[in-house]
């Protein structure tokens, strides 16, 4: 079954009502690695509640807020699931996430680009997670590359094909970054990030992960993303999640658990508040994500 733009297009997903207390704060901050490290007193706000102050979220946490589960798995959509990779996150958020909400995710799909035969198809969801009274907290983006969805437009008599994203800008080549960030990634961190909702066998399954030509499980990517946000508030925040407004990054390889991913990060034109980002796997000198931005306040 091939997929359709327009069914697709129009698909209605319901409001996901979620609930998460300082508990669930606590395991996404855990699951990515703070408190690897128990005297490391810069992470504990984020994984213990009785800090001066008390506990605080990661801003990348609103990226698994109000999230659908994962529909792309439903027959009905048409898509090759196996062969769906995350292809780019981006995130704004309008006010600093609270440790523990109710929350409301409004998702929608806003386009679908037909890159051709063999070469794939790029679909974008769009999440607006808000508070129950409506107040926006984020507004979250999702680039997906369906690889073997590819050429859809051409097939049935046609169908639509829309105009991409504007693309993500590369990182410098021309001078060293202005901070480097090194983190260990837990061995058994897929199975520990995909209890924030994301239950894509990939990411746990060898067998699946062999068939979509991964040697084992890899790292989801919103994981990678989180690392990515929790080297950004450690090198240029002082850990101040508050400080973080947004931050877009492109997913160029798999990430395993258990390497070493470092972040390398440029001030853009001197501003401090304005950054572009990478991270590289050290083990296999791979940038794995990279034409990242993030945006200070």
């Amino acid at each position: 079954m091939a997929i359709r733009y327009d069914q697709l297009k129009q698909r209605a997903f319901a409001p996901q009502h979620q609930h998460y207390s300082e508990r669930d704060t606590m395991l996404y901050a855990l699951s990515l690695g703070l408190g690897n490290d128990p005297m490391d007193e810069t992470a504990l706000p984020f994984v213990y509640e009785g800090m001066p102050g008390g506990l605080l979220a990661l801003p990348s946490q609103a990226v698994v807020l109000g999230y659908p589960g994962f529909w792309a798995r439903e027959p009905d959509t048409g898509i090759d699931w196996v062969k769906l990779l995350h292809g780019e996150q981006r995130m704004r958020l309008h006010r600093p996430l609270p440790p523990s909400a109710e929350v409301v995710g409004h998702n929608r799909i806003t386009h679908i680009t037909d890159k051709g035969e063999g070469k794939g198809a790029i679909l974008v969801t769009e999440r607006r997670v808000e508070t129950t009274g409506g107040d926006l907290i984020a507004t979250v983006q999702q680039v997906s590359v369906l690889r073997g969805d590819g050429g859809y437009s051409q097939q049935g008599g046609g169908q639509p094909s829309d105009d991409p994203l504007p693309p993500l800008v590369a990182t410098p080549t021309d001078r060293e970054p202005d901070w480097s960030d090194a983190q260990i990634i837990r061995p058994e961190a897929a199975l520990l990030y995909r209890l924030m909702g994301d239950y894509n066998p990939l990411h746990a399954d060898p067998e699946v992960a062999r068939e979509a030509g991964f040697k084992r499980p890899i790292l989801h990517g919103l994981a990678s993303y989180g690392l990515v946000t929790r080297a950004i508030l450690r090198q240029c925040c002082d850990n101040n999640p508050a400080r973080l407004k947004g931050l877009d990054i492109r997913f160029t390889s798999p990430v395993y658990p258990g390497e070493t991913l470092v972040t390398d990060i440029w001030r853009v034109g001197g501003n401090a508040n304005q950054l572009q980002v990478r991270a590289r796997v050290a083990e296999r000198d791979l940038v794995v994500l990279s034409h990242g931005h993030a945006e200070l306040a």
